[in-house]
């Protein structure tokens, strides 16, 4: 004999079904001299004849069957996956199985026509993110409704590809899902460049995140600098926010007139987390104002050493984004949100928050707004606006650990990961360490990309967050740059695929200053050191000008004894009217970068009023 005497290799047949454990079906594989026929590999797709139906399954095991003196046959082991539907004289899949194969029923390897039906998603809401691994002519398709509503996360060590996967994937949303608004927060600014003018990049230079939409914890966060807050202070804080916030208000609807009306112990029904402004003029005196009304020296050290911790911050010019013209053109709190969310119909549809260059004491908070602002807009807007918030590096912000990490940070994300879908807000997660994730957040990411992972403990965590077709697990310690294998609701079927290949311009870039690889690259020597210093000194040297100006003539308020309760109101009555009705200069806004064609909005939003 030569071969085998039918046609089964030609047709693809592979075996029979032998025994059957719900999910689990061994076959009796069909083979000549002790050898398969076909050549079967775990990972390939096969499909059973059972009766009228057609089931699809994975291969997970494989083994040779004798006596141990030489090869009788093979059997191997697959897991169905769901069936081919025939319907309206179309075909299509569909996840789990109605009908159960028998013994004896055929089993043949999945037909490339097979597999694309498989892998197509009908309706509009279906993209291709790259290629199938055993089928490199067959698109990899994405389930884009089902990819946001119920979130998803990309996973996978440093330099496998993540970064380019994810703009991929980004780059399909924003063309799919023109009503889709995109918020990415870049943690090591890679993205500027993946997305050309759909883009807006708001980076520490230009961002305007006002104090005043911090709340208690956020703005004490900053305050201390990610240390522990002293608890006398932050009583102190509590009682004077609101207060200030009424001194404002009050301030506004009186500018126009000479007289500015009383009644400080009121708070208007404001809180101290009710997003409303207020100005640091008016919370440093109130402080000050309490400190003169005791006796006992202890007690003033409290409110002495806090207004301390406030003035350096305010005049630390790190923290510019959050000071600097915070009040100028009064309540924007409309105005902010739709820049940073992009809520304009006709703009770009998508914001990249490049965090890299912020103080490192306050990026924990900055996230924390962020997310949170996200979350109440949609909220309170009812979900008008789907938004898509991106955290990169997600285990930075919300640890396992507990003690590790800003707590307000983890639970704004937890909030977004448990009930953001009802209001139109979705979560999408990038980590390169998924073990040292809050598992409750990632438990709620029904779609995982998983790439090249070493680390025992994150495939662990892997195992354990994957329910269908685990066996896949096995390869992504051996997945080359760029490979993916994806599980969950947004992908057809769990399956293992490449990304598509991003033009070099529009490839992620690990560059903090935004230049190209040899753009701008310094010969190290002594004079160009030197530059480096100065400019190192500058970033952290203060300059008084403009409102900063306004703030030391407060702070001089703030130290004039007063021998009653209000004695400082009239002085502070007309620093307010000076900064209510000062024009903006040119000096107070940083000129926005020349690619950023985005800024002019920024420039109109804190030019008004």
């Amino acid at each position: 004999m030569t071969g085998p005497s039918d046609d089964s290799a030609q047709a693809g047949r592979i075996g029979t079904v032998a025994s059957i454990d719900g999910m689990k079906v061994n076959l009796a594989l069909e083979a000549w001299n002790g050898r398969p026929n076909q050549r079967v590999t775990v990972g390939r797709f096969v499909r059973v004849r059972a009766g009228g139906a057609i089931l699809v399954g994975i291969i997970t095991t494989l083994a040779s069957t004798g006596d141990g003196r030489s090869i009788t046959g093979a059997v191997a082991g697959l897991d169905l996956l769901g069936e081919i539907l025939s319907e309206g004289g179309a075909e299509r899949f569909r996840r789990g199985v109605a009908r159960y194969p028998a013994i004896g029923d055929e089993v043949d390897l999945l037909p490339p026509a097979d597999v694309r039906v498989v892998h197509r998603v009908s309706g509009t809401g279906s993209v291709a993110v790259g290629t199938l691994y055993q089928d490199p002519e067959t698109p990899a398709c994405l389930k884009i409704d089902d990819l946001l509503s119920k979130h998803f996360a990309v996973l996978g060590a440093t330099g496998v590809g993540k970064s380019s996967g994810v703009a991929v994937i980004l780059d399909r949303v924003l063309a799919a899902q023109d009503s889709v608004r995109v918020f990415l927060l870049d943690v090591h600014n890679e993205y500027a460049s993946c997305f050309g003018d759909r883009a807006n990049i708001v980076t520490p230079r230009n961002l305007k995140l006002p104090f005043w939409l911090f709340n208690l914890e956020e703005i004490a966060d900053v305050i201390y600098g990610g240390r522990p807050p002293i608890d006398e202070e932050i009583d102190i804080l509590a009682e004077v926010i609101p207060l200030a916030k009424t001194k404002y208000l009050q301030y506004r609807e009186a500018s126009d007139r000479q007289l500015v009306k009383r009644g400080l112990g009121k708070n208007a029904g404001f809180t101290v987390d009710t997003p409303v402004p207020y100005t640091l003029q008016d919370l440093t005196l109130l402080i000050d104002e309490r400190m003169g009304r005791l006796e006992n020296r202890a007690s003033r050290m409290h409110y002495h050493r806090l207004i301390s911790r406030i003035e350096t911050i305010r005049n630390d010019p790190r923290y510019g984004f959050m000071f600097e013209n915070a009040n100028v053109g009064g309540d924007m709190m409309g105005e902010l949100l739709a820049h940073l969310f992009r809520l304009e119909p006709d703009g770009r549809p998508m914001t990249i928050m490049q965090l890299a260059g912020l103080p490192t004491e306050v990026v924990d908070a900055v996230v924390c707004v962020l997310c949170r602002l996200a979350f109440e807009f949609g909220i309170w807007s009812e979900g008008a606006v789907p938004l898509l918030l991106v955290c990169e590096e997600a285990h930075r912000y919300a640890s396992a650990d507990r003690s590790v990490g800003f707590t307000p940070t983890r639970r704004a994300l937890s909030r977004i990961a448990r009930e953001g879908r009802k209001h139109g807000v979705f979560l999408g997660l990038v980590t390169q360490r998924p073990a040292e994730l809050d598992p409750a957040i990632i438990s709620q990411c029904s779609t995982l990309f998983a790439m090249r992972m070493t680390n025992e403990r994150d495939q662990a965590f892997l195992a354990a967050a994957v329910s269908d077709a685990a066996n896949l697990l096995a390869f992504v310690p051996s997945l080359g740059t760029g490979e993916v294998i994806a599980f969950g609701e947004g992908v057809p079927l769990p399956a293992r695929m490449t990304f598509s290949q991003l033009p070099p311009a529009r490839q992620p870039r690990n560059d903090v200053s935004g230049r190209d690889a040899d753009e701008g690259r310094m010969t190290v020597n002594g004079p160009s050191v030197g530059a480096v210093v100065e400019r190192w000194r500058a970033a952290t040297m203060s300059k008084p000008a403009g409102l900063e100006a306004d703030g030391m003539i407060a702070a001089r308020l703030s130290r004039e004894p007063a021998a009653e309760p209000q004695g400082n109101g009239p002085a502070l009555d007309q620093a307010h009217r000076r900064l209510l009705r000062r024009p903006l200069e040119a000096g107070d806004v940083p000129a926005p970068a020349p690619a950023e064609g985005g800024n002019r909005l920024v420039r109109a939003l804190w030019q008004q009023g």
